[in-house]
This record gives C-alpha cells, sequence and structure tokens, in this order.
C-alpha cells in the first residue's frame, strides 16, 4: 500500500469501525427498549415512561446517525489515464462530462491524472511501473497486448467491452506540399526516387505501425507476393531521413520545421487541423487500413489503488453516445452505430478496407514485422544500406 492510499484506507476503517459500534449499541439500546415497554405496561410507573421516552429519544438519533453516515459522500478517487499523444484533445471534452455525471450519481469526485506520447513509449512505461496507469487508451491492441503479456491486464481484455475493446477509429491519410509538387497521390508514389518521407519509428510509436502496415497491405493484400511488398517497403524507408518517437514528432518536424514531401498522418487529425485553418493538401487512399484504438483497464494496478469500479465506468461512459460524439467532433471514425451514421457523410467512402485480422493478427503482426530481427529491422537495415 502506497502512502498516499494510507488515510483513504484509515478512513474508510474508522468509518467501518464506527457504523458497527453504532450497530452494536442500537441492537442494546432496542432490547432496553423492549424491557422498558413490559415494564410501563405492567406497572405503568412514572420511571419506567420516562426511560421509554428517553430511549425513544436516543433510538432516533442512533438511527440517523447510522443512517447519516451511510449516506455521506464517499471518499474522492483518483485515476491514471495513459493514452497516446493525438487523443489528449478528445479526452479535454470527455472527461469533464464523465466527472459530472459520476458526481450526480453516486455523490463522489473524481480527478484525473493524465500523461500522452508515444503508444509503443506509453506501453512500455505501464510495463515498467513508471507510469501505474488505470486506464490505458493506445493506439494499437498490439500495445495493449504486451501490458497483458506483463501481467498488468487480464486475458480476454477486449471481451469486456463492446466492439472488442476498440473505442475510436481512425484511417491512413498523405499529407503533401502545398500544390503537391512531388505528384503523390497513392502509396506506391512514396517509393519514388527523390521522395522525402517524413514517418515515425514502430518501436516506439503507434501510428508507425499502422503506417508499415497500410504500406505492405497495400502490396501483399491487392494482389502482390510478399517478396515484392518487401521490395516496395524497403523503398520507402529508404525515402525516409528520420524516424521520430511519434506522430506528433513528426507533425511538428513537416510543418514547423518544413522538413520532407509528405507526412503519414491520421485521418482525424489532418481534417481536424483543416477545421482549425490549417488547410492540409492530403490523399485518403482508397486502399486503407482500418486503424483501430482499444481501451482497457490495467486490471493489477486498479485493483491496487482501489479504483476498479470507477476506471470499468469511464471505459464504458467512452463508448455512450455523449463521448462518441466528441470523438466524432474531433474526426475519429466512432464506433458507437448512431453516432457513425449521424456523421458518415463527413468522411470519405474506402474502397478496399483492411483490418489487422486480415494480415494474420496482432500475434502474427508483431513476429512476423516487429520482433528482433524481424522484417522491419530487415527494412531498416537495407533502407540504410
Amino acid at each position: 500500500m502506497s502512502k498516499s492510499q494510507q488515510p483513504t484506507q484509515l478512513s474508510k476503517f474508522l468509518s467501518e469501525e464506527m457504523q458497527a459500534y453504532a450497530m452494536k449499541a442500537l441492537r442494546n439500546i432496542q432490547i432496553s427498549y423492549q424491557h422498558a415497554i413490559r415494564s410501563w405496561l405492567d406497572g405503568r410507573s412514572i420511571q419506567s415512561f420516562v426511560s421509554l421516552f428517553l430511549i425513544s429519544i436516543f433510538l432516533s438519533i442512533a438511527v440517523a446517525s447510522c443512517s447519516g453516515s451511510s449516506s455521506a459522500s464517499k471518499n474522492d478517487v483518483k485515476l491514471k489515464l495513459v493514452s497516446f499523444s493525438v487523443t489528449k484533445a478528445a479526452h479535454d471534452q470527455i472527461i469533464p462530462k464523465f466527472i459530472e455525471k459520476w458526481k450526480q450519481e453516486h455523490n463522489q469526485n473524481v480527478t484525473f491524472e493524465q500523461s500522452y506520447g508515444g503508444s509503443g513509449a506509453q506501453a512500455a512505461a505501464v510495463i515498467d511501473g513508471s507510469q501505474e496507469a488505470d486506464i490505458v487508451h493506445l493506439a494499437l491492441p498490439l500495445d495493449v497486448n504486451k501490458i497483458q503479456q506483463a501481467g498488468l491486464i487480464k486475458s480476454g481484455w477486449e471481451t469486456k467491452a463492446p466492439r472488442s475493446g476498440i473505442v475510436s477509429k481512425s484511417v491512413a491519410a498523405i499529407v503533401t506540399r502545398e500544390g503537391n509538387p512531388k505528384g503523390i497521390n497513392t502509396w506506391a508514389d512514396l517509393a519514388k526516387d527523390g521522395v522525402k518521407v517524413i514517418a515515425a519509428n514502430p518501436k516506439t510509436s503507434g501510428i508507425a505501425i499502422w503506417e508499415f502496415l497500410a504500406f505492405w497491405g497495400s502490396v501483399s493484400l491487392t494482389g502482390g507476393d510478399e517478396g515484392t511488398a518487401l521490395d516496395y517497403v524497403t523503398k520507402v524507408y529508404k525515402n525516409t531521413p528520420i524516424l521520430t518517437k511519434d506522430a506528433r514528432e513528426a507533425s511538428n518536424l513537416f510543418f514547423q520545421q518544413n522538413q520532407g514531401d509528405v507526412l503519414i498522418n491520421y485521418e482525424n487529425e489532418v481534417i481536424l487541423a483543416g477545421k482549425n485553418g490549417t488547410k492540409l493538401p492530403y490523399v485518403v487512399p482508397q486502399v486503407n487500413i482500418s486503424i483501430d484504438n482499444p481501451v482497457a483497464v490495467v486490471d493489477k494496478n486498479a485493483d491496487k489503488h482501489g479504483t476498479r469500479e470507477v476506471a470499468q465506468a469511464f471505459v464504458d461512459f467512452l463508448y455512450s453516445t455523449e463521448a462518441q460524439r466528441e470523438f466524432a467532433k474531433l474526426q475519429y471514425r466512432p464506433v458507437n452505430p448512431t453516432v457513425t451514421q449521424e456523421v458518415a457523410s463527413q468522411y470519405q467512402p474506402i474502397k478496399t478496407l483492411f483490418t489487422s485480422q486480415d494480415l494474420g493478427g496482432w500475434d502474427i503482426i508483431q513476429k512476423k514485422f516487429f520482433g528482433d530481427g524481424a522484417i522491419f529491422d530487415k527494412v531498416k537495415a537495407a533502407s540504410k544500406a
């Protein structure tokens, strides 16, 4: 038990002890009350009457005290949310709504400690204990699986929430310079000579994994064999002068430092930038990958902190119409069917939309592409040769 938890646990213990003592006293009063009634009925003495009157008053006070203690507001709860870098704007809108709802329904104050960064790095921080998350909302299920494999999340986490644990979605977009001087319109164009691509590192960033899978699937799932896919992906990474740690850093490099000809980003980020006054020339490839962002309670930490009930309630709230509308306002593709229907016209239709399952599922993806010495490491080595 941490020092920060001890006052809360002590208060709870004292509260329970006081209630137990009050209930014991109440039972003794009830016995005395019954004796007083019999004495009064038998002798109708003034002493018995007075005793009965006083006991009635004390009984009322005791009942009120027990009732009051049980209806008093509960101790405050603090939740630690660890998420990937581009979700902050959504959570800034959603969290206050949940706090208000929980307060109204449970008379309990909830506060949030939040952390945002590259999804892979965030998962690693949860695993090593430097981030004791109660809840993780990460860029891809692979990162949640790593936390599960470390023993912090129980197996089957994806069955404990709607939509297989996926709470927000997007697709990949190709952002170019004004006027698209390099003529980049498809995934294949990224392999052209003289094109500089800004991309993130799959070892630390969720979007980087989605980028890699989009590159690979655009070949292997449209008739090309794995040799052709490997050759194409190697050319793309030869055109990538630097791999950033996360999506936010890649965007800063492209826009603020004016590096590169093309940036791969989440569709929601690109559309939102346009709505906020920064019009970005971009293409949403018609062969694309469904970027699925999972959420899960970190079981071991939530149990340690005594926050499971509230943590699970927040996860459930993220699927509500109210919360999903906030995701949609920030141009995520919602997973709530009602909200999906409401905003369908806002998004470009995708001709061929594939998923991680089409590439074998996350266990195979991790071993095949991103494990030590796997395809990405070979591609990276070849791109530097």
